[in-house]
């Protein structure tokens, strides 16, 4: 999974900064799990001026805690999805 060709949606490339995005599609690909969920969430937040990344699929069953500096963190739901055809990034008020 997540091999395939990756798209985001018009609402991440206009909310979430090119940057932040690379982070997110290298923390999918550097997950240590047996097997990925087609569906992969992350909740950002902004704690103590820096950026949160909370990072989950339902199974098999993960989360995952992340915190850097950012000058500008954001707060978004977004979803990562793979079909086996594509992997699409997409805001959750997009689905």
């Amino acid at each position: 999974m997540f091999t395939s060709p990756r798209y985001a949606t018009r609402g991440v490339t206009t909310t979430v900064p090119l940057m932040l995005q690379i982070i997110l599609w290298d923390l999918i690909d550097s997950m240590e799990v047996e097997e990925k969920d087609y569906l992969q969430v992350f909740r950002l937040s902004a704690e103590s001026g820096k950026q949160k990344i909370t990072h989950t699929q339902e199974q098999p069953e993960y989360s995952k805690e992340y915190l850097f500096p950012s000058e500008d963190p954001i707060t978004a739901k977004i979803f990562v999805i793979d079909d086996e055809t594509h992997t699409t990034m997409l805001l959750a008020e997009e689905y």
